[in-house]
């Protein structure tokens, strides 16, 4: 069985502001290093900048237990995120990435969002002389939150293979980060066999599906203003009703296998592969000690085939 990766980003910024808690924070990272955690994922634009200080302030001592990926390529602005893939941006990043991060290496270093104005083989090669200098160790591109420019009738991540394909031949991609839970499985279709023939990893991110797949969240509880599930089309209280159903699929397995119910759905992102590692979002020790916990949770065909059956999520506009 896999291991489970920790996601920093909701200790500092996307999630209730009122939540994130600077100490309580740390405490949350080393818990989970406790746990046997080792991928801590954090990007500059998460705060931005503030998340990356809190990684590096909780690894003080205990960097050689972590692997850290971070990203670069997204600018923060008042209403906006706009990307940047200048070559000059990624190497002046990068310095300050080490700086926050307290480190003096990076273990994975990923390409937030290509940019558009900037061949993306220029990005990719500036990427790749950080490695040459021993800055960072292993790159990866990130696929979450907008899908790259892609024909009439193709899937979701055809686009983003073909750009793979073009830095693929710049120098040899790592890893790729793509939402992937039992309620977003688009990347199973074309993007992991893509990387599992390549013996490139998978970083699922959204695993628990923005906390809905833990069972905890209840419909029409509502979000704090800042809070990305506010706007978020699968968050609307009729929504999120209409949804219970994929939760009390997943709460059955659960009572059978003496688990919690986002162990379940961990352990299936698990069951999807050794090139996968699910990496959840967790801003309390209780929950990331809970989440690392589900590598041991072993799901029989049984579970796969009830869980496979659970329906596709609904959207607001559905």
């Amino acid at each position: 069985m896999g291991a489970v990766g920790l996601g920093c980003m909701p200790m500092s910024w996307g999630y209730s502001a009122s939540q994130q808690l600077g100490e309580r924070s740390v405490r949350t990272v080393h818990a989970a290093l406790d746990a046997g955690v080792r991928l801590l994922d954090t990007a500059d634009m998460y705060g931005p900048f503030t998340n990356e200080l809190l990684v590096g302030r909780a690894l003080k001592g205990r960097r050689e237990e972590a692997f850290v990926s971070t990203k670069c390529g997204l600018l923060v602005g008042d209403q906006h995120i706009v990307a940047n893939g200048r070559p000059g941006y990624v190497r002046r990043a990068c310095d300050a990435s080490l700086r926050r991060l307290q480190t003096d290496v990076i273990d994975l270093y990923q390409l937030h969002r290509a940019d558009p104005e900037v061949p993306v083989e220029e990005t990719w090669g500036a990427m790749a002389e950080l490695v040459t200098m021993g800055k960072v160790r292993s790159l990866g591109l990130c696929a979450v939150g907008a899908w790259a420019p892609r024909r009439s009738g193709e899937g979701p991540f055809e686009g983003t293979i073909r750009q793979l394909e073009r830095i693929q031949q710049v120098f040899p991609v790592s890893a790729v980060e793509a939402e992937l839970s039992v309620w977003s499985r688009d990347a199973l279709t074309e993007l992991l066999p893509w990387c599992v023939a390549r013996g490139i990893g998978l970083l699922a991110a959204m695993p628990l599906g923005s906390g809905y797949l833990t069972g905890t969240l209840k419909p029409g509880q509502g979000f704090e203003p800042e809070d990305l599930r506010a706007r978020h089309p699968r968050f609307t209280a009729e929504v999120m009703a209409a949804n219970q159903p994929v939760v009390a699929g997943l709460r059955r397995v659960a009572e059978r296998r003496g688990a919690t119910v986002a162990q379940v759905a961990l352990a299936w992102v698990l069951r999807q592969g050794p090139h996968v590692v699910p990496v959840p979002g967790a801003k309390r020790e209780q929950w990331a000690v809970e989440n690392a916990g589900a590598a041991g949770v072993v799901l029989d065909d049984r579970d796969l085939a009830e869980i496979d059956a659970l329906p596709a999520a609904r959207e607001s506009w559905d």
